[in-house]
């Protein structure tokens, strides 16, 4: 069973720039914005985590690597950029760094998919309904890492200005958003 899509003329995307909190670059480095797709996988029981890692490992942008919940402190990457894809329940998340003025808070729900850029802090702030999971997945050939825009981090961070941009969409392939950024 394939995972079902909605059509990319009738997606919903949130676009957000964040600015730089400290050590945390968020989207000031490669200028490329927060991505929401919103029930770019139409939520249903039919919806599984397996049916959105094979979507998206048939793409063949991403690696799907994991399934949890998102860490309850602000983190960021600064080797690879993350596609979070919702498969279980709804979640307040903050993106940016919970003391970030310009910080953007979103719910998220199952079928929703998030493009995080490397550099932007993400945490959970509440699980709206128990059980709140995602598949995380990370472009082929890369490796993440965790900082927290801490002293000694700086290194790491010059680094983001050095990665790549998806020459594919990670949930569409030879279309989408995030192409259009």
């Amino acid at each position: 069973m394939a995972a079902k899509l909605t059509p990319l003329k009738d997606l919903t995307i949130l676009r957000h720039q964040i600015p730089a909190h400290g050590l945390t670059p968020n989207t000031s480095l490669s200028h490329k914005p927060l991505l929401i797709y919103r029930s770019a996988f139409p939520p249903s029981p039919a919806l599984t985590p397996s049916l959105i890692e094979s979507h998206l490992s048939s793409v063949g942008v991403v690696t799907p690597q994991w399934r949890y919940t998102m860490y309850s402190t602000s983190h960021f990457h600064s080797t690879s950029h993350e596609v979070l894809g919702v498969s279980r329940g709804r979640a307040r998340l903050c993106f940016g760094h919970e003391e970030n003025g310009g910080r953007v808070v979103e719910v998220v729900g199952k079928g929703d998919v998030v493009v995080v850029p490397a550099g932007v802090a993400h945490r959970l702030l509440e699980d709206l309904e128990g059980g709140f999971e995602m598949v995380g997945c990370y472009p082929k050939g890369c490796n993440w890492d965790m900082c927290y825009g801490k002293p000694g981090q700086e290194s790491k961070i010059e680094g983001i200005k050095k990665l790549p941009w998806f020459k594919r969409d990670p949930v569409y392939g030879d279309e989408g958003p995030v192409l259009e950024v």
